[in-house]
């Protein structure tokens, strides 16, 4: 089989993460399409093809996905159909070379190796050998977007990766139930104890400083608990509007799984 001249790949989820493995994707000639939930809870909104559940469109570096009701029969380079479909049903209307779920959930929630000649998937929760094909690590460190072939990733530690030393402090999570209303906007400059947002009454502040690179859709309900923000210290605003060094990582990995595996 040939994976050039729009191979497809499904992808589940369309995230931070997932959008890196979709652009990557799609820049090295696959077609792509993308399945999400109704109401996606990525903060990263800015970098997340996920946002066209919500506003129709997205574009991430290039790449746009449109929301659509059914798939259609064809579409233009450099684009993706986002469907909602978190079970996957549109497989069985398909034939693609691969599927990536990429949902990290840290748990699989339906993947299946036999879903697809090369079934890949993102961090924690699968066996390569037995669930998926290939299990990509996502945990930052030495083995960032290494390809698993025999085993799974490293277990979800609970604790976010350090980024110029500051880990659980930069992510930002809701201190009860309510409906999210955004005081700051991602890419703007906070300073420790500067209000970033509110939950129902409760107003929630900026941790440490640095520059808002996360944040929950306006007017969505959340639980306690939940991830609502992050405040990345490197104070570099343009690292907002671009997907990161961890996602590109990841998308090397995914696109690695698939020219390697692929029959």
């Amino acid at each position: 089989m040939s994976l050039v001249g729009g191979s497809l790949v499904v992808v589940r989820g369309a995230g931070d993460l997932g959008t890196g493995c979709i652009v990557r994707l799609v820049r090295s000639g696959f077609r792509v399409v993308a399945l999400e939930t109704a109401t996606p809870l990525a903060i990263r909104r800015t970098v997340s093809l996920s946002e066209a559940m919500y506003d129709g469109f997205a574009t991430v570096e290039g790449v746009r996905a449109f929301r659509c009701q059914d798939l259609p029969a064809k579409w233009k380079a450099g684009e993706v159909p986002l469907l909602e479909d978190p079970e996957c049903r549109v497989l069985g209307r398909l034939s693609p070379v691969a599927l990536v779920d990429a949902i990290v959930a840290k748990k699989n929630l339906g993947t299946r190796i036999d879903m697809a000649p090369v079934v890949v998937a993102l961090g924690p929760g699968f066996e390569a050998g037995r669930d998926v094909h290939a299990v990509i690590e996502t945990n930052r460190g030495h083995d960032l977007g290494r390809v698993i072939l025999s085993g799974g990733a490293e277990q979800n530690t609970g604790e976010p990766g350090l980024i110029a030393g500051q880990g659980a402090r930069r992510v930002v999570h809701s201190p009860s139930a309510g409906v999210a209303t955004p005081i700051r906007a991602i890419g703007d400059t906070v300073e420790a104890g500067e209000p970033l947002l509110s939950i129902g009454a409760v107003v929630v502040s900026a941790p440490i400083g640095g520059v808002v690179r996360g944040m929950i859709r306006p007017g969505l309900e959340v639980p306690a608990g939940f991830k609502i923000a992050d405040v990345d210290p490197r104070f570099i605003r343009e690292s907002c509007f671009s997907i990161s060094d961890k996602a590109r990582a990841i998308a090397g990995g995914v696109l690695e799984a698939i020219l390697a595996l692929a029959p």
